[in-house]
């Protein structure tokens, strides 16, 4: 399974297609509170940090917030993310495969992908949920076919 099928699946209108999906993103200058304040209103893992809301500058995961707290305890909530997002944000694109893109999460232990075009534009975000669902789909219909195969259908 692909990418663009991923996000086609996770429409925010029921429909699908890409376009229906909303982008969660927040500034370099909002706050650590500020932020864990949007990732329990829309009940995320992640949130992309972007001045444009097009171009992924960071990115700031539940661990990263809770790693801070647990390492400068609660005043840390009024840093900035810009001073505590993971700058390497790792992307992908509409063609990479489920597969692939579960093992560059497994190998480098993060959970939630951008997806952009050509040019660095954000198209969307996978999770490794998104991944692990697609590729459970796949290998579903693979069983299917298998399974007429064997059958004579």
């Amino acid at each position: 399974m692909l990418v663009n099928q991923m996000l086609s699946m996770k429409s925010t209108s029921g429909k699908p297609g890409i376009e229906a999906q909303t982008i969660v993103t927040i500034r370099p200058e909002a706050t650590l509170a500020e932020a864990a304040r949007m990732l329990s209103e829309k009940r995320i893992g992640a949130v992309v940090v972007s001045d444009d809301g097009r171009k992924p500058q960071g990115i700031l995961s539940e661990r990263d917030i809770v790693r801070q707290l647990g390492a400068h305890g609660p005043d840390v909530l009024s840093t900035p993310i810009a001073e505590v997002m993971t700058r390497n944000v790792q992307t992908c694109t509409m063609g990479d495969d489920a597969m692939v893109i579960l093992e560059r999460m497994t190998q480098g232990r993060f959970r939630h992908l951008p997806v952009v075009d050509g040019d660095g534009n954000m198209l969307g975000v996978v999770s490794i949920g998104d991944a692990v669902s697609g590729r459970l789909k796949e290998l579903a219909a693979e069983k299917e076919a298998l399974t007429g195969m064997i059958m004579g259908a």
